[in-house]
C-alpha cells in the first residue's frame, strides 16, 4: 500500500521519540472529561411545521390536533415533530389490573393509540391551560375533554401535565402526564371551566 509522503512525515512527528520514552518516568494515567457530543434535536425528529412549534400556545395545539379526528390514521411525523426523541407519555390513570403508572416512548405511545384510532373516533381539547414558565422551561397543567365527535358530550376528562423546552428558535415536549378525573377524583373547578382562551402565558 501507498502513502504519500506528507502522510508519512506526520505519522513520524506524531510518534514520541525513543529518548523521551526512555527518559520519562511513567506517568499515572488520567481519566480525560469527556465532551458530550453535539446534539440537533431538529436532525432527530420528522420536520415540525413552524406554525407548530412557535409559542407555548402553537404546540399545546398542536398536540391536541394531532391526535383529534374521525376513525382512521393520524400524522403521527407531525406527533414526533412536536417531541424530543426521549420524550415520555405517561399515564397514571388506575385500573382494575393496575395501579402502577404506564411510561410510554413516542413510539410506545403512537403503536398502542395507534390501533384505537384506526377504528375510533377520538377528538380531544384542552379546558383550561395553566402555564408557568422560567426562562426556556414551561410546565402546563391543562386540564382536558375527550369525545368521540365534536359536538358530543365528553366521554371523559382529566389532566395532562405538559413539560416543554425552548431550544432558542422553537418548543419541544419533553414528557406529558395525564390522570382522568373521577367521582374520587374531580376537576378542580378552576379547571372544570373553559374560559374564552385556554392559553395563558
Amino acid at each position: 500500500m501507498k502513502y504519500s509522503i506528507l502522510f508519512v512525515v506526520a505519522l513520524l512527528l506524531a510518534l514520541p521519540s525513543t529518548h523521551a520514552l526512555q527518559s520519562s518516568p511513567p506517568q499515572p494515567s488520567t481519566p480525560q472529561p469527556q465532551t458530550a457530543p453535539s446534539q440537533n434535536l431538529s436532525s432527530q425528529v420528522s420536520p415540525a411545521k413552524p406554525d407548530d412549534v412557535k409559542s407555548i400556545a402553537a404546540i399545546l395545539g398542536a398536540v391536541y390536533d394531532v391526535i383529534s379526528g374521525p376513525e382512521g390514521q393520524r400524522d403521527w411525523n407531525r406527533f414526533r415533530s412536536l417531541c424530543v426523541p426521549e420524550a415520555r407519555l405517561t399515564s397514571t390513570a388506575k385500573s382494575a389490573a393496575s395501579t402502577a403508572p404506564r411510561l410510554l416512548t413516542v413510539d410506545d405511545y403512537i403503536q398502542r393509540a395507534g390501533k384505537y384510532f384506526a377504528t375510533h373516533a377520538f377528538y380531544e381539547s384542552a379546558i383550561v391551560n395553566r402555564v408557568q414558565r422560567f426562562g426556556n422551561i414551561a410546565q402546563v397543567f391543562s386540564s382536558y375533554e375527550s369525545r368521540n365527535a365534536p359536538n358530543e358530550k365528553p366521554f371523559v376528562r382529566g389532566i395532562n401535565s405538559i413539560q416543554l423546552f425552548y431550544d432558542g428558535s422553537r418548543w419541544w415536549v419533553l414528557s406529558i402526564l395525564w390522570d382522568e378525573e373521577s367521582l374520587a377524583n374531580p376537576l378542580p373547578s378552576e379547571m372544570a371551566t373553559k374560559p374564552s382562551s385556554p392559553v395563558s402565558e
